[in-house]
């Protein structure tokens, strides 16, 4: 509409029951808009709802496995450990350790962590580094992008 003065964009504004916006408040001169603020709002919040539901939350899975866990059952974690991965998850694979086995070798007992990690099927990359945990020993995966 070209440049106005305030009262007559104030006027127009107040005939057609709409509210007058400062879009830009730095511009020379100063750039409004004639619009219903209370619709705008709506609009927005809806915008936002649906980017917050279609985005998904990616939460970190855990997998417990034992020094003595037979190959079979390591197989099988390391599959749900791939769905997970595909899925998007993070994944905490823990080695328990009960009584004095927390005092083996640490090379040793990343040898039986890395034996669950060769049967996963994704692509994944250490999120975290081999770390001891109150429970033992625990690496954190994450898919590979």
């Amino acid at each position: 509409m070209g440049v106005m003065i305030l009262s007559d964009a104030l006027k127009m504004a107040n005939e057609r029951g709409v509210d007058l916006i400062e879009i830009a408040p730095s511009a020379t001169p100063p750039i409004a808009k004639l619009m219903d603020f209370g619709k705008y709002q709506y609009e927005q919040a809806k915008k936002q709802k649906k980017a917050k539901a279609g985005s998904k939350q990616a939460e970190t899975k855990s997998i417990q496995i034992k020094i003595g866990t037979g190959e079979h059952d390591l197989e099988l974690k390391a599959k749900t450990a791939s769905k997970w991965l595909k899925e998007g998850h993070r994944i905490k694979v823990e080695l328990y350790l009960a009584g004095r086995a927390k005092y083996l070798d640490e090379k040793f007992l990343k040898e039986r962590l890395d034996r669950v990690l060769h049967f996963i099927t994704e692509n994944f990359k250490l999120a975290d580094g081999y770390k001891k945990s109150p429970k033992g020993i625990m690496v954190t995966l994450e898919r590979e992008k």
